[in-house]
């Protein structure tokens, strides 16, 4: 056990760094989209790019594994929303509540974290995940969160909405152009590649201190707000579904299709399932702002996962016998 906290240790001791940061005002509020939209257009899409050209191309189309994730994240969706509804809480509130329980943080720090602990050969299994989470996941539950306005616009323009959001995000993309060049075994110039590189190697800890900023601005943001205290029976159970529950699931589904004689490789299920013990995603949150859904319990749910994760992921780890 201490064995693997020494290596997740510097990763969340990032995030903490960030958080610490704008809570002692070394870093401004102002500061934080720039840094965001620095990982997310940038330093994050480079990453991506190159693990996904120097993956095999059978990894990032392995449809068992795709399949199989995007099911649990179904489960997780509706088991999350169908326990949240309730007088105080709508559809919009339990939707991006579901999204944060089934939507782990992989790209920020799922990817490098994993790829430290595992190796390249994570990266693989791990970008089929956010490919799930980016088109299927996130889209269901976007189009989801507009229902308490159906009557007014309609499920399609929800759904629409969702679709602009997923193809507004450079990430698949990245993912599909290094998909291409794995196939096709292109290699890019060397200047070219070397100035990725110099992109891509700046995307773990910049993405790492973005979380803590990030989570920070969101805390305070939700403390400001003319919203009702976000009482703990509201966010705690779901922080612990998305620690504790997502994981099993994930486990409990791969090893079942495995055992129906599914072409499944166990190792990519570890993957996944390590990537499901991940803390929820953070840029949630700022979602959360745009759809107007009560971020001051979204913004909870992510930092008390966020917190948790250093021992949970890290026992998942250990349990996994890595």
């Amino acid at each position: 056990m201490s064995t693997v906290l020494w290596v997740t240790f510097p990763f969340f001791a990032l995030v903490l760094a960030g958080f610490v940061a704008v809570k002692l005002k070394f870093l401004s509020m102002e500061a934080i989209p720039g840094l965001n939209s620095f990982v997310l257009f940038f330093a994050l899409p480079c990453l991506l790019f190159r693990f996904g050209a120097n993956t095999p191309i059978a990894q990032l189309l392995d449809v068992p594994l795709f399949i199989t994730y995007a099911i649990c994240g179904l489960l997780m969706v509706t088991f999350v929303v169908a326990c949240s509804l309730n007088d105080r809480i709508r559809w919009n509130d339990a939707s991006l509540g579901a999204l944060v329980a089934a939507f782990p943080n992989t790209g920020f720090l799922g990817v490098p974290l994993l790829v430290a602990l595992l190796g390249p050969s994570s990266a693989g299994p791990a970008i089929v995940s956010i490919i799930a989470d980016l088109l299927f996941t996130s889209s269901l539950c976007i189009a989801l969160s507009r229902l308490d306005s159906a009557g007014e616009h309609g499920f399609r323009h929800a759904a629409a909405n969702a679709l602009k959001g997923v193809l507004a995000n450079p990430m698949p993309w990245a993912v599909c152009l290094g998909a291409l060049f794995s196939a096709y075994e292109w290699r890019l110039p060397e200047a070219v590649d070397k100035t990725l590189g110099l992109l891509a190697d700046a995307a773990s800890p910049v993405a790492l201190f973005t979380i803590g900023a990030v989570l920070a601005r969101s805390h305070w943001r939700a403390r400001m707000s003319q919203q009702s205290v976000t009482l703990m029976r509201d966010y705690l159970p779901v922080a612990v579904v998305k620690l504790v529950l997502h994981p099993m699931l994930v486990l409990l589904v791969g090893t079942s299709v495995i055992q129906m004689g599914v072409a499944l490789d166990p190792f990519a299920l570890m993957v996944v399932v390590l990537v499901a013990a991940l803390p929820s995603a953070s840029n949630v949150s700022m979602l959360a702002e745009r759809l107007g859904a009560n971020n001051g319990r979204i913004a909870q749910i992510i930092l008390v996962t966020t917190a948790m994760a250093f021992l949970t992921f890290s026992g998942a780890v250990v349990l996994l016998k890595l």
